[in-house]
């Protein structure tokens, strides 16, 4: 394991040149990429010059233009070429998402595991892209509805899931009959520069695939506001906190474009009296720890029947002191770092403001770690923490995107609910309970406001097969599975007249002389 800085820029260097990445596009540019693993300097990545990145979305769009023409199913060749090469990279790709964000080995590969097997999702799916045939009120007619591809597809997506979001939006969007520009977080350009030579690699076996259907634009928030701002971008997929959502939402309603908004989550479990209180346990550790809390759908909130709570709290506590803090790439490792300095500052303020709230906090404190430095600039490891308060402070009802969980109590199942959705957020949720009644009033139109409710799991590790996102401030988009295909193309409706009369919807007369 490589844990000097000469020792792991070697090893970066050595992943890109595995996955085709050409060393003068990370060692020459000014986007200054470092671990949070050492916190060290890694990478310097070349960002996207803005006509060459005008020149890029104009390439997609001529790329749509000839795309769109080609059958689906060829077009799902594609996608399963690419989760061949993705395949045959797991481990390449997934260490190299380690090292850029801090995750555990583990969640690396499974986060490369995710894009193949939305990959096989889509490339299925492009043999299924049908509409409806529609009972027609006229004799002699039929009316139907057809799908059609939409146009240049824009993607920005956050530093926490840096590939998976991506191939989430480019799997279904190419298979739809779409382009794809991509716009990476700043924070993790090296995966995204992995992925696209991959891509390419994969577009090369297939062949006949036009160029610039898939674009890599690498910069800062000015190059996502070009991909938003162009015209020739007919829907952006925009992943990131609620505030970027307000910024991205009007400039695309302002020229009528489509969005699909993954935004701020919030997200709790309500633990009932009749819980298996070990699964429970496990569940919760996951879902409020995994990632250091940097997942949109970690737990946030923890609301617990009050006469089970002083032994589920205790038990969290003895859990939260003795979880393995370090080197995510280290065997015993459940908990990386920060993605950065501003995480941990933001972590520490909502801390100081819940004690200010009269809270009891176990845990949030730094933790040293071995091979990397404490001190401004290099890594930020913390000790995740578990804070119990009386009532959903402001600070409770605000996402704070690290590894806090804030535990609260309930009498009744209805305060329980209550408090679950009396947040601005809508993207997880969870309840665990043994009640048929419980599950069942949680999962019902009266329970859970989340776009996922989930019985007696966590709220974190979703698969692709259902539709992904949330309401309210997390933003009402969907992606991966499901019918979330749709957002990629355009409906049309269709009757086609195969009589000699012309009858009129709803009786209308307009008979001429001819």
């Amino acid at each position: 394991m490589a844990t000097d800085t000469t020792a792991l820029n070697d090893e970066v260097r050595e992943l890109l040149s595995r996955l085709g990445v050409d060393e003068s596009n990370y060692t020459e540019g000014e986007l200054v990429v470092r671990t949070p693993i050492t916190g060290q300097v890694i990478a310097r990545v070349a960002k996207t010059p803005e006509p060459a990145a005008r020149e890029a979305i104009a390439a997609a769009q001529r790329a749509f233009l000839t795309w769109r023409s080609v059958p689906a199913p060829r077009r799902g060749e594609l996608v399963r070429a690419l989760g061949e090469e993705l395949r045959a990279e797991i481990s390449a790709l997934g260490r190299l998402v380690t090292i850029e964000t801090g995750k555990l080995l583990s969640e690396g590969c499974g986060e490369v595991q995710e894009m193949i097997d939305v990959c096989s999702f889509a490339a299925g799916l492009s043999r299924q892209l049908a509409g409806l045939t529609i009972a027609s009120e006229r004799a002699d007619h039929r009316m139907m509805e057809t799908w059609h591809p939409l146009g240049v597809v824009g993607v920005i997506s956050a530093f926490n899931f840096p590939v998976a979001v991506w191939s989430w939006n480019a799997a279904l969007a190419l298979v739809c009959g779409n382009a794809v520009v991509w716009k990476p977080s700043e924070k993790t350009p090296l995966t995204a520069l992995a992925t696209q030579a991959l891509f390419e690699r994969a577009a090369a076996r297939v062949g006949n695939v036009p160029a610039g259907l898939s674009a890599l634009l690498v910069g800062d928030a000015q190059m996502g506001e070009l991909l938003v701002d162009s015209a020739q971008v007919a829907l952006v997929s925009a992943t990131g906190s609620t505030a970027m959502g307000r910024a991205v939402a009007p400039r695309l309603a302002k020229r009528f474009a489509r969005s699909i908004l993954e935004l701020g989550g919030n997200n709790a479990a309500i633990v009932c009296a009749s819980a298996d209180l070990d699964l429970a346990l496990r569940a919760i550790a996951f879902s409020a720890m995994g990632t250091a809390g940097q997942r949109c759908t970690s737990l946030r909130r923890l609301i617990v029947q009050e006469t089970i709570y002083d032994d589920l709290v205790e038990r969290l506590k003895r859990v939260y002191r003795s979880v393995g803090v370090g080197d995510p790439r280290a065997s015993g490792t459940l908990v990386g770092p920060l993605i950065d300095a501003r995480s941990f500052a933001g972590m520490q303020a909502a801390l100081d403001e819940a004690r200010g709230a009269g809270a009891i906090v176990t845990g949030g404190e730094r933790v040293v770690v071995d091979g990397a430095e404490k001190g401004e600039g290099n890594a930020f490891y913390v000790r995740p923490a578990l804070v119990e308060i009386a009532e959903q402070a402001a600070v409770v009802r605000r996402e704070t995107f690290a590894p806090i969980l804030y535990v609260l109590k309930y009498r009744d199942l209805d305060e329980a609910i209550h408090l679950q959705n009396d947040v601005p957020q809508g993207l997880s949720s969870s309840i665990f309970t043994l009640n048929v009644r419980e599950a069942e009033r949680f999962l019902s139109a009266a329970g859970s406001d989340c776009g996922i409710a989930n019985v007696n799991i966590g709220t974190s590790g979703a698969e692709i097969g259902g539709a992904f996102g949330g309401e309210k401030e997390t933003g009402g988009g969907r992606e991966s599975g499901s019918d979330a295909w749709k957002q990629y193309m355009r409906r049309a409706t269709n009757t086609i007249n195969y009589g000699t009369d012309l009858p009129l919807a709803q009786g209308v007369s307009f008979d001429i002389t001819l």
